[in-house]
Formats: structure tokens, C-alpha cells, sequence
């Protein structure tokens, strides 16, 4: 008698888990600061264009999702925030995530190039790239900088925005990227402060495993430091008018003082072990002296979010600017 081989497995991934894949929290950014690019930009894009332009973004970024979480599905299974992604948790392939992302990223960005233009198409081309290959492969287990270098992955979706809109991609549309760019480590590092714990199991040298807490609190301050100027810039040189000055001076002074309070706090002195139940309480349920570092993450997407929000809002109204 001859042996036969076991049958294929069967895959138990629903519709769900390939959404999944996308990370749609990051999408939702990602679009929200690529539509405030394309808006402000101004342009000649007709809707149609511009929603095409739009879901292309999107597609991009949520296949960059899918790419990394194919790379980083035993990662993700050691650390209690991820290990409830597709991939990590078995309901979806490694290889078929891979294969979702790889056709996912040819399609938006041949049919970004084709409605919009090229330079859109190749931007959005090289952030896939540069968040699922330099990112994930190169830099996130070789360097406490990883998040710094690699944020610019996530910095990009205005520019391609602005660049879909009009062909190019001028100084202003990189000062919307050094916001999201400068915004990314103090928002990231708070976070990692309370994580540590699951970057350490994992392997991954974050800042608070690599130079330690204090250290860490101190960048994050230092960090802040730079990063609310370049927030308030926009109103200062006629990008952003009124409305997004009160709203960046105002949001900046409250970033800076949560910033200030997680310096002198003893937040990720000793990382919570506390096994949580849920992405939610992952991310939010702390003990006591983490507080801080989870109020900062907290209220960093609040004040990004307002932050473009209020160009969204004086772009689609033509509030008048400063300039004028």
C-alpha cells in the first residue's frame, strides 16, 4: 500500500481578517491626512479623479498593512497589542497575506499613475516600499531609531495627496510631511513606554528596551519640543489661517504640557506585565504611573487629527489667511 498525502488545510479566514490586514485605524489616518493634501492643494482634479486618487491612497497604505503583517506575523504573536492580528493569530497565511498585499500594491499604484499622474503613483509606490522593506526588514530590529527613520512611511500620504491634485509636490506639502514626520517618535515612544514589556519578548530594540525609560521620557520632551513650532508654522506662512493657528497654539501648549508631565513622571520605569484583555486594553488600561505616557498617546492623534482638520475645514469654507 502506498502512502497519500494529507489533504491541503483548509483556510479559515473570513472577509473580516483580510480587512484586517489593511490595519483600517492607520487607514483612516491615512486618508484623512491624504484628502487634506489633495483639498488644500487646490488643483484642476475633478471629483471623480479625486475620489479614485483618494482609494488608491488608501488600497496603498492598507497594503503596506498587509505586507507587514505577513513579515511580522511571529513578531505580532509574541506581543499582547498585535497578537490578535490575522496572521498572527492563524486565521489568515502568511503567504496569502503576502499575496494580498503584493496585488493590492500594483493595483493602486498603476491605477493612482493612470487617473492621477505618475509622480503620485511612484510617491505612493515608494512609501509601500519603504514601510514594508526598509522599515519592517531593515530597521526595526536593528536600531532604536527605527521608528524616527521608518515614520517617514507614514509622513508621505499628504504629499501624495497634494501631488495627485496638482502634478507636484511643492515646499508646502513637505511641511504637512514634517508635521505627521516630527509627530510620529513622541506619539510612538509614549506608547512603547507602557509596552516595553512586548517589544523586549519580541526582540525589538524601541526605544525604552534599547536606552531605557528615562531616557526614552527625555527624547519624547525633546521631541515635543521641535515638533509644535513646525505644527504652528502652517499659520504662520499662510497654508493655515486663523482658525488653524488657535487651533495649533492651542493643542501645541497642551501637547507640551503632557510632555512636560511625562518627563517628570516615572512612566515605563517598570513596564506593565498585567496581561489585558483585548486591543482596546492593550493600549489604554495602564497601572497608575503609566498614566501619563498613555495620556500623551492619547491626546497626540486628538491634536493631529485637529491639526488637518482645521486646514480641511479652512480650505473647503475659504476662510481668509493670515496672507491675506
Amino acid at each position: 500500500m502506498t502512502e497519500t498525502a494529507p489533504p491541503p488545510a483548509v483556510s479559515t479566514a473570513q472577509p473580516e481578517d483580510f480587512f484586517q490586514l489593511l490595519k483600517p485605524r492607520v487607514m483612516s489616518l491615512v486618508i484623512f491626512t491624504a484628502v487634506t493634501g489633495l483639498v488644500v492643494a487646490g488643483g484642476d482634479l475633478d471629483w471623480m479623479s479625486a475620489a479614485i486618487a483618494i482609494l488608491c491612497i488608501a488600497v496603498g497604505a492598507g497594503a503596506a498593512g498587509a505586507l507587514n503583517m505577513a513579515l511580522e506575523g511571529e513578531t505580532d504573536a509574541l506581543m499582547r497589542r498585535t497578537r490578535g492580528r490575522p496572521v498572527a493569530a492563524g486565521r489568515v497565511n502568511k503567504n496569502d497575506a503576502m499575496t494580498f498585499g503584493v496585488i493590492l500594491s500594483i493595483f493602486s499604484v498603476m491605477l493612482l499613475g493612470m487617473t492621477a499622474n505618475w509622480l503620485a503613483g511612484g510617491l505612493l509606490a515608494m512609501t509601500i516600499l519603504y514601510y514594508a522593506v526598509f522599515y519592517t526588514l531593515l530597521l526595526k530590529r536593528r536600531t532604536p531609531q527605527n521608528i524616527v527613520i521608518g515614520g517617514a512611511a507614514g509622513a508621505f500620504p499628504p504629499v501624495i495627496g497634494w501631488a495627485a491634485a496638482t502634478g507636484e509636490a511643492p515646499w508646502q506639502a513637505w511641511l504637512l510631511f514634517a508635521i505627521i514626520f516630527l509627530w510620529t517618535p513622541p506619539h510612538s515612544w509614549a506608547l512603547a513606554l507602557y509596552s516595553a514589556g512586548d517589544y523586549a519578548r519580541a526582540g525589538i530594540p524601541m526605544m525604552p528596551v534599547a536606552r531605557g525609560a528615562k531616557s526614552t521620557r527625555l527624547q519624547i520632551l525633546i521631541y515635543s519640543l521641535v515638533f509644535v513650532p513646525v505644527a504652528v508654522a502652517p499659520g504662520l506662512v499662510g497654508l493655515g489661517g486663523y482658525l488653524y493657528l488657535a487651533v495649533s497654539i492651542t493643542g501645541g501648549l497642551g501637547f507640551l504640557l503632557l510632555a512636560l508631565r511625562l518627563w517628570r513622571s516615572r512612566a515605563g520605569d517598570q513596564p506593565d506585565k498585567a496581561e489585558a484583555v483585548g486591543r482596546e486594553a492593550a493600549l489604554y488600561d495602564v497601572r497608575a504611573e503609566a498614566k501619563p505616557a498613555r495620556n500623551l498617546f492619547a491626546f497626540s492623534i486628538l491634536y493631529l487629527m485637529a491639526l488637518f482638520a482645521a486646514l480641511l475645514v479652512e480650505s473647503l469654507a475659504a476662510l481668509p489667511g493670515l496672507s491675506s
